[in-house]
Parts: structure tokens; C-alpha cells; sequence
């Protein structure tokens, strides 16, 4: 759903679409549509038609462009830290595991740091890592439980809750699905998965770099 309204708001973007406009027809918050279509440069006759519609464009574009800039410049310099400081780090080994396992189970878009799993003791050894390695405070962890049609919500989310040793305010609504095809992951799947999202500033990037670090030295 994501890709599509993405795809859509660049379309919209290179036929010179103003943003506020894009994100009404959309839905979408108009930071996002900002974020999607950062790298669409708009014409001149573009951004003359915009602004003879009473948008100030050429002013807002050069400061959204300079806003981007400076945002990317402040990851890229987190990314660049977190790499030297892993050398140190990758002494630890729970920092191995912790980062190792992010590298193959974690998401590397959309510049949150989340992890999802159906095994417990991923979700137990992950936990441990960000709050003991990372030194994430439990306030800034977020779960998400999908489960399958035969399950039991009730029953899963006190499980994950257990497991993660988050409180079930910290979730989002679990999410059932609704499929027959659901019906085969009775026996593998019975509490379905938890996905944990970390909400801390720039911890993404900081992952990228401790994985990038791990790619380079360990291959």
C-alpha cells in the first residue's frame, strides 16, 4: 500500500502537483509526501505556474532541499561514527549476536530500526541487545503482533508481552489475518509474530553503520 502511494505522489510530483495538494488527495501527511519526492526537481515553468497559484514554491523548495540535505548529511554522520566506534564494540559479544541478527531478521528502510520474529528466543536475545548493548530506554520500544485466523489474540498478545517484556500499552492493534490460507500455519505459527520497532533518533542509522562495519571485517 505504502509503494503504491508512493508511486503515486511522484507521479503527481513530476507533473508539477503541489504537495499540500498531493497529500489531500492522498492522505497522506505532508511530511511524507515531502519525503518521497525529494529527489523530483521541478522545472521552472513548474515552479512558475505553482507560484502564480499563490504558492510560495521556489521559497519552500529550496528550504525543504536544504532541510533534506541537511538531515541526510546528519545520518550520514551518524553512520559514519557508528562504524569506527564498532571496533571497539565488536568485542562484546552479545553486540555480535545483537547486530548479526538485525542484519539478517531486521529492516533497512523507511529509516526505522525494527525487527520481526516468531521465535521467542529471537525476540529475548534482540531485547537484551537493545537494552543492554544499545542502552534503549523501554519507553522508546513499540511491538506489533500479526496473527493468523485461528488465533488467540488475547493469548498472543500476553505472550509477546511476556517475552519482549514490554507492556501491552506499548502495542499496536494486533493485526489477524483473514485467510484461508492461514489455516496451514496452525501447527508452525500458533501465537503468530511480534515485530518490535525502536523509536529513537537516529538508532536506524546507527545500525546501518554497526552492519556495515560487520560486512567489511567479517566477510
Amino acid at each position: 500500500m505504502k509503494n503504491m502511494e508512493r508511486n503515486k505522489a511522484i507521479e503527481l510530483r513530476v507533473n508539477g502537483i503541489a504537495m499540500g495538494e498531493i497529500a489531500k488527495q492522498l492522505n497522506v501527511s505532508k511530511s511524507s509526501i515531502s519525503y518521497w519526492v525529494r529527489d523530483v526537481k521541478l522545472s521552472k515553468a513548474q515552479l512558475k505556474s505553482l507560484n502564480s497559484n499563490g504558492h510560495s514554491v521556489s521559497a519552500i523548495e529550496k528550504r525543504r532541499i536544504s532541510r533534506l540535505a541537511n538531515t541526510k548529511s546528519k545520518h550520514e554522520d551518524v553512520f559514519k561514527r557508528a562504524y569506527i566506534e564498532a571496533a571497539t564494540l565488536s568485542k562484546n559479544s552479545l553486540w555480535c549476536i545483537g547486530v548479526s541478527l538485525y542484519w539478517g531478521e531486521g529492516g533497512k528502510t523507511q529509516g526505522t530500526a525494527r525487527i520481526a520474529n516468531s521465535d521467542p528466543a529471537v525476540i529475548k536475545t534482540i531485547m537484551n541487545f537493545f537494552r543492554n548493548v544499545c542502552n534503549i530506554p523501554d519507553e522508546r520500544f513499540r511491538a506489533h503482533i500479526h496473527t493468523f485466523a485461528h488465533c488467540d489474540i488475547i493469548q498472543a498478545e500476553h505472550y509477546w508481552s511476556e517475552v519482549s517484556g514490554l507492556p501491552l500499552p506499548q502495542f499496536y492493534k494486533t493485526y489477524q489475518k483473514q485467510s484461508s490460507a492461514s489455516l496451514n500455519k496452525r501447527n508452525t505459527l500458533p501465537l503468530g509474530t511480534v515485530q518490535i520497532y525502536v523509536h529513537e533518533k537516529d538508532f536506524f542509522y546507527r545500525m546501518m553503520g554497526w552492519i556495515d562495519y560487520l560486512k567489511k571485517n567479517y566477510d
